[in-house]
């Protein structure tokens, strides 16, 4: 089984400041990740070197066991957040256009998606289609590469809550009925709960968590207890709220719960917050 994406190391500078720094990350094969942080996390970056729009500063990204050559992979799919499509072009005049400029396309699938979102006007130019619906044929443009990874950037950010639940549904099926697998960026957790079953937790820059979501959150625990005894508590802290008489900590790696605790691990939400909570007290920090 090859790997469809890997990062070692990976970092990008742009002038004197880094969007990505020192990444290290692996993602199985037919997973569908969520790529989670805040906005100015990374996430866009990480996705744009992965697709090969932009070259590393430093550290390797290789694409099914190939190393990253500044080009996109023949494998690979990807959907920027602008949505970068031919607007005086027909929907038909650009799956004339994609079938041309690519080796492997499927205009059939590209029609039986759109016919699964809702049904987009076929003669209408791109400019004239509302936010959303220019989503849902950009996410049937990259479908019909036919790809083995799918990297989506910000996918449902212009999209009602059905035509979420339509496009999430394309995704989850392009999963089961092919094998591809889909990394999915979003500063919104609600959007990827559902469907992800892999977790990659960006935060200024740098990966923070890495792993299969049900591993990661059995890793975890939510401690409630009295706050004058929290040296009796054994794990690695991630972050903690606390009242003159009562801690709620987030540990990693935690030891027995100590008497007079409450203990339960975490959902996803808790867990995300978490570590994000604990980065931004640490920029905090003089």
């Amino acid at each position: 089984m090859t790997t469809p994406l890997s990062a070692t190391a990976v970092g990008k500078r742009y002038r004197s400041r880094w969007a990505v720094r020192d990444c290290s990350f692996t993602v199985p094969e037919g997973k569908v990740v969520a790529l989670i942080g805040p906005n100015g996390a990374g996430k866009s970056t990480l996705l744009r070197l992965a697709a090969g729009l932009v070259r590393p500063t430093t550290g390797e990204l290789r694409i099914f066991g190939t190393p990253s050559r500044n080009r996109i992979h023949p494998d690979v799919s990807f959907l920027a957040q602008n949505r970068p499509l031919h607007r005086d072009l027909t929907v038909s005049e650009l799956m004339r256009w994609c079938a041309a400029m690519n080796d492997r396309w499927s205009t059939d699938r590209v029609r039986e998606v759109l016919g699964l979102l809702g049904g987009v006007d076929h003669d209408a130019k791109i400019r004239t289609l509302s936010g959303g619906a220019v989503t849902q044929v950009a996410i049937a443009m990259a479908l019909g590469r036919l790809p083995r990874l799918l990297l989506l950037d910000e996918p449902l950010s212009d999209l009602d809550p059905l035509a979420r639940d339509e496009t999430l549904r394309v995704v989850m099926t392009e999963v089961a009925e092919r094998g591809t697998t889909v990394v999915m960026s979003s500063h919104v957790l609600s959007d990827l709960r559902e469907v992800c079953d892999h977790l990659l937790l960006v935060d200024e820059g740098r990966v923070q968590l890495d792993g299969d979501i049900e591993e990661v959150l059995a890793r975890h625990l939510i401690l409630v207890g009295p706050a004058t005894e929290e040296s009796t508590v054994e794990g690695t802290l991630v972050s903690a709220t606390r009242t003159q008489r009562q801690s709620s900590l987030l540990l990693r790696d935690a030891g027995p719960v100590p008497r007079g605790w409450a203990g339960a691990e975490p959902d996803l939400d808790s867990l995300v917050m978490g570590y994000l909570r604990a980065s931004r007290e640490r920029r905090r920090r003089p």
